[in-house]
């Protein structure tokens, strides 16, 4: 009896281990080349996303909220643009930030932070966009942060489910989608980038938050080792290969 007890709890121990290497593991993504057009309208099951993999942003930073969000994104690129459509089954969603670069991470926000330039993967840029569909985007140099501006931001494309703004939370589930197309001349006005092409590498994570809810959450695609919340770490940065 004592030998099968034994075994047992060697068989959860080698469990545990294997799963903890598992979840340690590189955050890699392989984005798909886009075929032809796509329409910007937050439409997660139209044609073009059908076959595209799925990135579960399932990492928790600091305490995890009574409620968890779902949340997944897919993405795509063309030789002039970057595509991304999020999917957020989600509770106690905020709006109230309804300016461009305004807090728009303290709403339910989605959040891309990638490091386009392979010479360089410390130096990044952040996109954030709250449910109601405004942004922030700011370019980060040798921790120095540059705003991109208002007017050179309005060539991206972005379309949301939900209002713009809300006077109350809504408390009750509901899930939300937002779509952007970003054209790659907005980065080239703030810093060099290697151009997405097959076999080209890029540094990214994709987030999730909302630090002013009712309902506070803080989530990662790639794996972030801090005690506290935060987005900021490139060094954390997960693996965007374009195929």
């Amino acid at each position: 009896m004592m030998k099968k007890i034994t075994t047992v709890l060697f068989l959860a121990f080698l469990f545990m281990l294997f799963s903890s290497f598992s979840s340690d593991k590189p955050a890699v993504y392989k984005v798909k080349k886009l075929k032809g057009t796509i329409k910007v309208d937050a439409n997660w099951d139209k044609a073009q996303w059908k076959k595209i993999a799925e990135i579960n942003i399932t990492n928790y930073m600091g305490k995890i909220p009574a409620f968890q969000p779902v949340v997944k994104a897919k993405m795509m690129y063309d030789k002039d643009n970057l595509y991304l459509i999020y999917k957020v089954e989600d509770q106690h969603v905020r709006i109230q930030n309804d300016k461009f670069n305004s807090s728009v991470s303290t709403d339910a926000c989605v959040e891309f932070f990638f490091s386009p330039d392979k010479e360089w993967p410390l130096r990044y840029f952040n996109i954030e966009i709250n449910a109601g569909g405004t942004a922030l985007m700011a370019y980060q140099i040798d921790g120095k942060r540059i705003n991109v501006k208002e007017e050179d931001f309005n060539i991206v494309e972005v379309a949301h489910t939900l209002p713009k703004k809300l006077d109350k939370e809504i408390d009750e589930p509901v899930t939300w989608y937002l779509e952007f197309k970003m054209p790659l001349a907005l980065l080239k006005k703030y810093a060099n980038y290697t151009q997405p092409e097959k076999g080209v590498e890029w540094k990214a994570n994709f987030y999730k938050t909302s630090s002013r809810s009712t309902n506070p959450h803080y989530l990662t695609w790639a794996i972030v080792q801090n005690p506290k919340p935060q987005f900021h770490l490139p060094k954390y940065f997960g693996a965007l290969i374009f195929n």
